[in-house]
């Protein structure tokens, strides 16, 4: 739910000045408070995180779950002020190690996951979607708790993404930006529903 504002553009400079206790991302300059996650997003999303991070022991890329924020900056954003787009993803990979600093991302991850719940839907699969092809992020998968079913969006050479590749419960994932990578998805929605 976006937070209710007169003619207020939000940055990152706003954002720094959030309490710390609250999830908060910030859109074309709306701030928007994330809700607590379920303990079904958090055993997904935690299952994710191992997977990738066992792959990626050793390897230049790294896994960042959340809270970890990501500044989506363009080249002409250099200050916080500047900054109006800061997401919170459940799973955030990024390979050039140049764009981590103590705040988080400045920059483009090369994989988002997002775990979505009721709330979040829209958020999730329009406003933030539209967003990552924009910035460029390769892969962007949405999850789905409720259905056990992930989409996965890959970044094709027009810089937008493709028709999605969708996987349920039963299924393994390729990871496209990590060839000898596979998710075991049976693992990931093994949860009391």
């Amino acid at each position: 739910m976006p937070l209710s504002q007169e003619q207020k553009k939000f940055t990152f400079a706003d954002y720094l000045k959030f309490p710390d206790d609250e999830r908060w991302e910030i859109i074309d300059g709306l701030a928007y408070m994330q809700s607590a996650p379920s303990p079904a997003h958090q055993l997904i999303s935690g299952e994710l995180n191992r997977q990738f991070a066992n792959y990626l022991l050793g390897k230049p890329c790294k896994v960042y779950p959340a809270p970890f924020s990501v500044r989506l900056t363009k080249g002409d954003e250099k200050q916080n002020e500047d900054i109006t787009k800061v997401v919170e993803p459940d799973l955030t990979i990024v390979c050039d190690h140049s764009k981590i600093d103590e705040k988080g991302c400045n920059g483009t991850p090369d994989l988002i996951i997002e775990v979505i719940s009721p709330s979040s839907i829209q958020h999730d699969r329009v406003i933030k979607f539209n967003r990552y092809e924009d910035a460029g992020v390769r892969e962007y998968w949405i999850v789905e708790p409720v259905g056990k079913i992930v989409s996965v969006f890959a970044l094709q050479s027009n810089n937008r993404y493709g028709r999605p590749e969708v996987y349920t419960e039963n299924d393994h994932v390729e990871v496209s930006i990590f060839p000898d990578l596979i998710i075991e998805l049976s693992t990931v929605f093994d949860f009391q529903s």
